[in-house]
């Protein structure tokens, strides 16, 4: 496995970072994950462009997106797999101890990891902790991850494989790692930014090509959701057939059965949409 690290390529266990990076000390850095179908990118300038949104909301300099577009095609002709995901992480580099930010510059670290096809439905919990939506860090993709992996291991123990969070006025926002959809009255919402949700790429892309409307929803709109389902960049659109106790037998139903075919027809369509 190669890896890129500021500026090459290097074998796995040669590609270091110092234990002083201020993306390891506090969480100070951005990332993208990125679908690789047979060594191809998809989507990858609107990944690159949230890339950018996420680093300027942290008040790192922006990424030079031409350096990350030649490190992701090294690593991608360096570790040849029919599926996987491509890690691109940015952080605020060498710093001191602390919040205060060092001047050495940014680090760009790009892997590659293989992947599988997901199962067409799975499981969701709901979780008691909040996304803050009045956050500095609402709808930026950061490092800050270790919320998310403590309400996934949560939803790991109750047999889930995504954990589903409300926001502090106790509306629908997201998943740790997946935009939510539902279906309601047989119409397809889907959670505003306001929410504090992260801004998708897989979200932006099914909502633009179903026609979902972004609805302000309360958490127990999955009580009574005739159909839900999850988006993100290795889900692409996913059934749920069950959240919590309660169980959608049909999963997928028939809009979300279409929302799958449409997205598939029009990913196949176009690498780079």
């Amino acid at each position: 496995m190669k890896i890129w690290v500021n500026g090459g390529l290097r074998e796995a266990d040669s590609a270091l970072v110092s234990v002083l990076d201020h993306g390891l000390t506090v969480g100070d850095g951005v990332f993208e994950t990125v679908k690789a179908t047979g060594g191809r990118a998809f989507a990858l300038t609107r990944h690159l462009d949230r890339l950018t949104r996420s680093a300027r909301g942290l008040g790192l300099p922006d990424p030079d997106l031409d350096e990350v577009r030649r490190a992701c095609a090294a690593v991608l002709d360096a570790n040849p797999t029919p599926l996987s995901r491509l890690r691109i992480t940015y952080t605020g580099g060498l710093s001191p101890l602390g919040s205060d930010r060092g001047d050495a510059g940014p680090t760009l670290v790009v892997a590659l990891g293989e992947s599988k096809r997901r199962p067409d439905t799975t499981a969701a919990v709901t979780v008691p902790w909040t996304r803050n939506e009045r956050s500095a860090l609402a709808g930026l993709k950061t490092t800050s991850y270790a919320e998310n992996v403590v309400a996934l291991a949560r939803a790991r123990e109750q047999g889930a494989t995504e954990a589903l969070f409300a926001n502090t006025t106790g509306a629908l926002c997201e998943g740790t790692g997946s935009n939510v959809f539902v279906v309601v009255d047989g119409e397809l919402h889907t959670p505003p930014l306001s929410s504090g949700c992260l801004a998708g790429i897989t979200r932006a892309l099914a909502v633009e090509w179903t026609g979902a409307r972004e609805t302000e929803l309360p958490l127990g709109v999955l009580e009574r959701a005739e159909e839900i389902f999850l988006t993100s960049t290795l889900r692409d659109v996913q059934a749920v057939h069950r959240v919590d106790g309660r169980q959608l037998a049909d999963a997928p139903g028939p809009v979300t059965a279409k929302a799958m075919r449409i997205w598939d027809e029009r990913a196949a369509e176009r690498l780079d949409p």
